[in-house]
């Protein structure tokens, strides 16, 4: 049975950093695209990074470029998404998906498996 779940949510100052985990059960991570992605309250859900297969590519939102970064450890089948500066903007649900066909797009309805979601919340 193939299953996401996401850890490392929780509340940061301005400025701050949190590292989330999504962490994979019923299949191999190396596999497949893994994106990342969140939704704040009254708003869609957006893209924020998603990693190919070999790790080469990776693609970033541009309000996210050069503030999070997307890792992949094979050894612990988990995905990583680092943020770091984070804005009270930030403020969301963040959602890690698998994408069946692997094609690194970065659109919610490209990823067929999702997890449950971890709360990230940016205050003063």
């Amino acid at each position: 049975q193939v299953q996401l779940v996401e850890s490392g949510g929780g509340l940061v100052q301005p400025g701050g950093s949190l590292i989330l985990s999504c962490t994979a059960s019923g299949f191999t991570l190396d596999d497949y695209v893994i994106g990342w992605f969140r939704q704040a309250p009254g708003k869609e859900r957006e893209g924020v990074s998603c990693i190919s297969i070999s790790d080469l590519i990776t693609h970033y939102v541009d309000s996210m470029k050069g503030r999070f970064t997307i890792s992949r450890d094979s050894a612990k089948n988990t995905v990583y998404l680092h943020m770091n500066s984070l804005k009270p903007e930030d403020t969301a649900v963040y959602y890690c998906a698998l994408d069946v066909d692997s094609q690194l797009f970065l659109r919610p309805v490209n990823y067929e498996y999702w997890g449950q979601g971890t709360q990230v919340t940016v205050f003063s």
